[in-house]
């Protein structure tokens, strides 16, 4: 052993004594003050708990008594919550209540977003000061040189009620199975209406077709794009924008769904090629009704429908009429002009028992409508002009004409011209033109058939239903003598006039040697009278004839609609009767009274000749009904004889309070 250490040695017990003693008053003032640690934490937590159960409590008395940040009884409720709980608002204790929304993020995290107009959400935020601890006190002193007395506190709660009371109804009435053939039309059709052209493939209308976007997401986005503060929804649906930068949103929505969008991302970037510059309004299509918290926007649309009413906004905006064929082999060749007059309204979300209350306030109403369309077209009639055709009416009219040209001498025999007619001096006589026009034009005016909210059940979340009013479409029908350009270039009603199918007029001739010379320029029209083809008539359900239907366990809001057909019985069937059914109108004499009386007198001539021109343009008009409704205006998402309504109801949790955040 070395002698360094050989000279530390304990000698015995005596050199040890008072270890023990050092020892327990080290481990004593440890635990002394360890204890005042936990003492002095346990107080500043059980502060916090307290603080946070005064703003827990407050924000759930402000949901569940309905407080408004606008009205001001928000903070009142939460006020009166915290001062029943020994907490008194003042300088030290204070409570902050504001109002706002929940939003989701793109990180997929709820967070809430303040907004004074919106009671979506209530946040309250209490504050109070406590004795700062002794481990905290030391902190501040060894950081900042001072020792701080007091700590502030804060707590902060955010409530919402559970998902609510809430209803949606959507309209269409397109069939959403494309074919080469439609797809082929509706290139024609949404590229007129839109101003522009369009070539979409098959593909990319069946991609619209299955596509859905979730209005909550497509609505947060474009009040992003649009700078607007994100949860103010009315802003958003009432600004004003281009049609291309809603497209554009819509397809940053689909993209960020992946790659199963990529279709109808397709369809919607080749309608934004065709559609310009166009400004329109999203609150013209979709219907939030008034104080609907943004639970209600979480559901889908589809994309083609969405895209459908695009096009028809822009209709509405660049005062185009679309041009689409239509050809009826060996009857008509002609082309169909579209205007939409009032664009749809594709979906309304709101709260039923508002809808209930209020069926017919456009604040309160769940209400949806299709779009209303006018479509025009001039036929040519080619059989018309057939040799025997014109032979037939001849025959017809040929002893009117031959007893015409006897009373016109007889007017003028106090002149003698009866005697020297055609020799010395000039006589009238009898000009008859039959079909002078080989074309008719014609308008259908398609109205709004529409749908909205009368009444609701909900006896427990699982059993439910839905009542709604609905109107089926009201078809006006004019054919005749139409000026198309002021059609299409006015929303006012169509004016149209009978289109002469005989004309009686009178020409004045003189000859020489016996060679007759008429002057054209001297031709009186209807001088005799004459005959002429107009209808102007609606069919269909009147605007006030509403037929109501319950939809028995309608889906949440976000699934799938429950979806029923509100029918317009036979209205094609009553649209060809109509056709078929022409009423000639009989043009008065602009002659001699004695030719009026002879109008009277050869009544089976005319009745003949009524008889024969029915016959031979009913069926022909007839025959463009189908092509024309079903052909061009079905694919428009507007159909005369029936329309889908769909309805969701989501009957909420009995309005209870919950805290969100």
């Amino acid at each position: 052993m070395s002698p360094p250490l050989r000279s530390i040695q304990f000698k015995g017990p005596e050199q040890q004594r008072g270890a023990i003693g050092l020892m327990a008053a080290v481990t004593l003032g440890l635990v002394l003050l360890f204890m005042l640690l936990v003492v002095d934490s346990g107080r500043l937590y059980l502060e916090q708990r307290k603080l946070q159960r005064v703003a827990d409590l407050a924000v759930l008395e402000a949901v569940s008594r309905g407080g408004s940040c606008t009205a001001g009884t928000a903070p009142t409720y939460a006020n009166e919550s915290a001062t029943r709980n020994s907490f008194t608002p003042g300088t030290v204790q204070k409570i902050n209540t504001t109002c706002g929304t929940l939003v989701t993020g793109s990180d997929n995290l709820r967070a809430f977003k303040l907004d004074s107009t919106k009671s979506d959400a209530i946040r309250v935020i209490a504050t109070t000061t406590v004795p700062t601890s002794v481990a905290g006190g030391l902190w501040s002193f060894y950081s900042n040189g001072k020792f701080l007395i007091n700590t502030p506190l804060t707590a902060s709660a955010v409530g919402a009620a559970p998902k609510g009371l809430l209803a949606q109804l959507t309209i269409r009435s397109t069939t959403l199975d494309i074919d080469s053939s439609k797809s082929k039309v509706l290139n024609y059709v949404w590229g007129g209406l839109a101003g522009g052209t369009l070539n979409l493939s098959l593909a990319g209308w069946q991609g619209l077709a299955n596509g859905k976007i979730n209005l909550l997401n497509y609505l947060d986005q474009l009040a992003i794009d649009l700078n607007i503060n994100a949860g103010g929804y009315t802003d958003v649906l009432n600004t004003k924008v281009q049609l291309t930068k809603l497209i554009d949103t819509a397809v940053k929505v689909l993209t960020a769904n992946g790659t199963t969008a990529n279709v109808a991302v397709e369809g919607l970037l080749a309608l934004k090629g065709a559609v310009g510059n166009v400004q329109v309004k999203l609150g013209d299509i979709l219907k939030l009704q008034s104080g609907t918290s943004a639970a209600g926007l979480d559901t889908s649309l589809n994309v083609f429908q969405l895209a459908e009413a695009f096009v028809q906004l822009a209709n509405i905006s660049n005062g185009v009429a679309a041009s689409v064929p239509l050809n009826v082999p060996g009857v008509v060749n002609g082309t169909v002009k579209l205007k939409i007059i009032e664009p749809p309204q594709l979906s309304a979300i709101g709260d039923p028992a508002k809808a209930k209350a209020h069926p017919t306030d456009p604040g309160s109403q769940i209400y949806v409508r299709t779009a209303q369309v006018r479509a025009g077209i001039t036929l040519n009639l080619p059989v018309l002009n057939t040799t025997a055709v014109q032979f037939a009416l001849t025959n017809l009219v040929g002893p009117l004409t031959n007893t015409l040209n006897s009373l016109l001498r007889l007017d003028l025999a106090a002149t003698l011209e009866s005697v020297f007619c055609l020799v010395l001096l000039p006589c009238k006589q009898t000009d008859l033109k039959i079909l002078p026009n080989a074309s008719i034009n014609v308008i259908l005016e398609v109205a709004s058939a529409s749908s909205h909210v009368t009444d609701y059940s909900c006896s427990t979340a699982t059993t439910k239903s839905l009542t709604t009013a609905n109107n089926a479409a009201l078809l006006k029908v004019k054919f005749g003598d139409i000026n198309m350009t002021n059609a299409f270039s006015s929303t006012s009603d169509v004016t149209v006039k009978p289109l002469p199918i005989i004309d009686i007029g009178s020409i004045t001739c003189s000859g020489l040697l016996g060679l007759k010379v008429c002057d054209i320029k001297t031709r009186v029209p209807f001088y005799g009278g004459g005959v002429g083809l107009r209808v102007d008539s609606s069919i269909g359900s009147l605007p006030a004839a509403f037929s109501t239907h319950v939809y028995n366990q309608p889906p949440d809001v976000k699934q799938d609609p429950l979806y029923f057909s509100v029918e317009s019985k036979d209205l094609t069937s009553s649209l060809k009767t109509t056709l078929q059914g022409i009423q000639l109108y009989v043009y008065k004499p602009t002659g001699t009274s004695a030719l009026g009386d002879l109008l009277v007198g050869v009544g089976d001539i005319l009745g003949a000749l009524v008889t024969a021109v029915t016959t031979l343009i009913g069926p022909l008009l007839s025959s463009i009904v189908d092509p024309l409704l079903n052909g061009v205006l079905d694919l428009l998402g507007i159909s005369i004889d029936k329309v889908d309504v769909g309805a969701n109801l989501t009957c909420g949790q009995g309005g209870r309070a919950q805290l969100v955040l």
